[in-house]
């Protein structure tokens, strides 16, 4: 009996409960049943009572308590970027600031989910000085000596004085005027590789020179955001992911540069040495080039003996003065803009949990743990170490192996040539959160009929030419997976992928992927061997950006996707850039279709026919760049607003950013001042 029963039970006069015992309780039973109707109206007087405050209400009561001090519903977007209980929990503390700058950044923040800082323009303008009241603080011309306020021109932290500009903000055309407002956003996020090995310089000798990036090319390293804890302050560079400059983080190291900061430096060791900042300098360590463009040295090289380190943030470099004893350990932030690929990100548990489960760390060797899981069970790596080798995967018939990295770490397969996926029929291969560069995934054609199944999430295939192990010089377009099976089914969920060239019978499945030929003209989706005209397997997409052209045996599906596609100047053998042989079958919709491409039937996508203008438009389109497959403001809002929840169309399409621009405008409108006027800037 419950608890209620119980109680019940026990009110009732010692003498019934006796005679109630000597009939076997029936009378128990009966209170049995009248306690779960009790129980369950004690549940909605309590539920009414939480549904009095707003901390504790049901989520469908939100919007009512919302109406009563007149709150303006929100475009439901994802729960972590807007939340009607903590908009309307938030009304009544925005009102009582409404108007100040401070208001007006936390607002940003609340409704967007974007890192902000709130400028009021007016107080950077050039004031004509009045000599009976003095405005200190109102430069008009700069002082060239500081270099720090300098570095900030134009931008979200900027101290020097404008002349004025009557142009309307809302336009984008302006800022610096009276009634002006900037709110200035940040759409790009700081994401953390942990104790990954610098890639030494292979072109300048000595064994001095590294890299931050694990893929040994340049990059700029960010700054991870610190939380405000003062509801007043305005946002400092410390507080929003933006990359680090050298004279800021030359004068601010001990805010950046230390563990569980933006970054750190150790040697490897047990446990690892960090190397102190008093070694640290930062500088400019740009190439230094002969008379024939040759690479013959890095600039501001630390003397040898006095066992300096200089890092350049902007390009992603380390100089030892010294030989390091031992491999050097970076911990660093790189900007991205969304979490696809390998990552230190949360990416959840395995989707299938299979045991045993194999642990491997420190770089070890990856093939002994792939061994002993041919008959089904998991590796799984504990770190975001580099793993060099070429290791092949063997999956017995009718078993499931899972490869993954745990979550909080971005291990790297650094390959010298393909890898081979030796999968069983009706058996699974699962890999999840790797970077994989350097080889080929290769799964060959079986001489059975039955299916394999491969799955990759939140994978990095690197796109881009690649060495070869035989010599041969790469192509742009190197695959990043080869499937020669024809019964194969293929699964990608957030991933970042080199070509894929699929067998016409196999079926692929992509959501929330870039697939990258690393040109619209090059080949991003085909069947395998050397006939570049071979279709590729029946083909199903869902929020996906194809940078490349596409032939496909079918087009299943093809939802909020951006195919950026064109035929090759100059002849091309293809017949479109977009190319299904069945055009019975399946559907596109909602998506943005290269013209002149051929697909089954088409649902409100774009562009419109006779329609030459509307095309996306990217931050940048280059791997590793923080805006990679980043729609451009330029871009129209039929793509932009084009999906089928009028989210943009691409890979971005999950991160609802119309909507959340949307809301901010929506919530600008009743929070600010009489006669001012709020533009939106995206500092990234």
């Amino acid at each position: 009996m419950n608890t209620t029963a119980d109680r019940l039970y026990e009110l009732l006069p010692a003498i019934h409960r006796i005679r109630d015992a000597e009939q076997g309780y029936p009378l128990r039973e009966l209170l049995a049943v009248i306690a779960g109707q009790v129980a369950a109206m004690e549940e909605n007087l309590d539920q009414l009572y939480d549904d009095q405050f707003i901390e504790t209400c049901a989520p469908w009561v939100a919007p009512y308590i919302g109406d009563l001090i007149g709150y303006r519903t929100l475009h439901g977007v994802v729960p972590n970027v807007a939340s009607p209980r903590a908009d309307v929990a938030n009304t009544i503390r925005y009102r009582r600031r409404k108007g100040t700058a401070s208001m007006l950044e936390q607002l940003a923040r609340d409704v967007t989910g974007w890192p902000a800082r709130a400028v009021e323009f007016f107080q950077l303008l050039g004031w004509t000085q009045n000599m009976n009241h003095l405005r200190t603080n109102a430069h008009y011309a700069p002082d060239l000596r500081n270099q720090e306020r300098l570095q900030w021109r134009d931008t979200a932290f900027d101290t020097i004085a404008h002349t004025v500009d009557v142009r309307r903000i809302s336009t984008g055309a302006a800022r610096h005027n009276i009634p002006n407002i900037g709110l200035y956003l940040w759409r790009v996020n700081a994401f953390p590789l942990t104790r990954s090995p610098a890639v030494i310089d292979p072109d300048i000798g000595g064994g001095l020179r590294f890299r931050f990036n694990p893929l040994g090319v340049d990059m700029a390293l960010y700054n991870t955001p610190e939380t405000e804890e003062e509801i007043s302050h305005l946002a400092e560079p410390r507080n929003v992911p933006m990359p680090l400059a050298r004279r800021w983080l030359k004068a601010h190291l001990d805010d950046y540069y230390g563990p569980g900061k933006s970054l750190w430096l150790e040697l490897d060791g047990n446990p690892p040495q960090l190397i102190s900042h008093n070694n640290i300098c930062i500088c400019d360590l740009s190439d230094i080039k002969d008379g024939g463009g040759n690479v013959i040295a890095w600039a501001h090289q630390p003397t040898a003996g006095s066992g300096l380190v200089a890092i350049d943030p902007v390009l992603g470099r380390i100089a030892f003065a010294d030989a390091p004893a031992s491999t050097p350990l970076v911990s660093f932030h790189y900007g991205y803009t969304i979490a696809i690929g390998g990552g230190e990100y949360e990416r959840g548990d395995s989707a299938v949990p299979v045991t045993p489960v194999q642990t491997v760390q420190g770089g070890a060797a990856l093939q002994p743990a792939l061994n002993t899981v041919q008959n089904g069970g998991t590796v799984e790596v504990l770190d975001s170490r580099s793993y060099v080798g070429t290791p092949s995967i063997t999956v017995n018939a009718g078993k499931t192996v899972v490869l993954r990295a745990v979550n909080g770490a971005r291990p790297l397969l650094a390959a010298s040539g393909d890898i081979t996926l030796s999968i069983g029929a009706e058996a699974t291969l699962f890999l999840d959160g790797w970077v994989i560069s350097g080889g080929t995934l290769m799964m060959a054609a079986f001489a059975d009929t039955q299916p394999r199944y491969l799955v990759l999430r939140d994978c990095t295939l690197v796109p881009g030419p690649r060495s070869k192990g035989d010599g041969s010089p790469p192509q742009a377009d190197d695959p990043g997976l080869v499937v020669s099976h024809a019964f194969a089914k293929v699964e990608l969920e957030r991933c970042i992928t080199a070509p894929l060239r699929i067998a016409a019978d196999a079926e692929v499945s992509l959501r929330e992927c870039i697939v990258d030929a690393s040109a619209q003209n090059l080949i991003a989706f085909r069947g395998p061997g050397t006939n570049a005209l071979a279709p590729g397997g029946a083909l199903t997409l869902e929020s996906c950006t194809v940078i490349g052209k596409v032939h496909t045996q079918q087009l299943t599906l093809a939802s909020d996707c951006l195919f950026v596609a064109a035929l090759s100047t100059g002849g091309d053998a293809w017949k479109a850039p977009l190319w299904a042989e069945r055009r019975q079958q399946g559907c596109v919709r909602f998506s943005w279709v290269p013209p002149g491409s051929r697909t089954p039937l088409r649902y409100h996508c774009q562009p419109e026919e006779g329609d030459q203008q509307t095309r996306p438009h990217f931050t940048s389109l280059r791997y590793s760049d923080p805006g990679y497959c980043q729609l451009r403001q330029s871009t129209s809002d039929k793509i932009c607003r084009g999906a089928h929840d009028e989210s943009e169309m691409g890979v971005l399409h999950g991160l609802y950013q119309p909507q959340r621009e949307t809301n901010l405008r929506v919530r600008l409108e009743e929070y600010l001042r009489f006669g001012l006027e709020a533009g939106l800037i995206y500092g990234s």
